[in-house]
């Protein structure tokens, strides 16, 4: 058992609080943990309130960390995963903070899907194979998969991919240039009937320039 006896913050933003119990030096905690648990001078704590303080700051610690990962884009619940693992997060840890994620909406699978294959569709147009090897390696579950890249057209994909890929190749005879843009729609994992019909539809529309 202690009393706190004084309570001393950081002197920049986001800096760890230093908690004393009866003048010494006893947690570090961060200003969220400190503020949620209502921590105040005078206060008795125990053995098993310092073990919950630890407890409440090591899933704060989660949280600040995940909010951060999330913060460059939409993750998927696997990402999010795997990447509180590496910074040393324990299982129960994790999930706790996943699942508050959860509730806000933050962490949707099935909206992460759709986010991927609609960012994907804008900026780096590809086939649904494609699309889908991309969606397992973020750990997505197949129903999920299935149901996002079914909104790609292929063909539309295919040709948008192919305008693009043209305007570099356009210096190119036409044997060529087919042949660099058809192995171009290749990696973008095109099947070799939609491949045809799209260089010949591109090779056709630059002749007629």
């Amino acid at each position: 058992m202690g009393k706190i006896t004084s309570i001393k913050k950081g002197k920049t933003p986001g800096r760890r609080v230093e908690v004393f119990l009866d003048g010494e030096p006893a947690l570090g905690l961060l200003p969220e943990t400190v503020r949620h648990q209502k921590l105040k001078v005078g206060q008795e704590l125990g053995e098993s309130m310092l073990e919950n303080l630890a407890k409440a700051d090591l899933r704060q610690r989660c949280y600040n960390t995940a909010a951060r990962f999330l913060s460059y884009r939409p993750r998927s619940e696997s990402e999010m995963r795997q990447r509180l693992a590496r910074h040393g997060y324990d299982a129960e840890t994790i999930e706790k903070t996943l699942g508050r994620y959860r509730e806000m909406g933050l962490v949707d699978d099935a909206a992460f899907a759709r986010f991927w294959v609609e960012n994907r569709n804008i900026f780096s147009p590809r086939s649904k194979r494609l699309a889908k090897m991309e969606l397992k390696k973020k750990g997505l579950q197949t129903g999920i998969i299935e149901e996002a890249v079914n909104e790609i057209d292929e063909k539309e994909n295919a040709y948008r991919a192919a305008l693009s890929r043209a305007r570099r190749l356009e210096a190119l005879d036409y044997k060529d240039f087919r042949l660099k843009l058809g192995q171009y729609l290749g990696r973008r994992g095109f099947s070799y009937g939609i491949i045809k019909e799209i260089t010949d539809r591109v090779a056709q529309e630059l002749r007629k320039k």
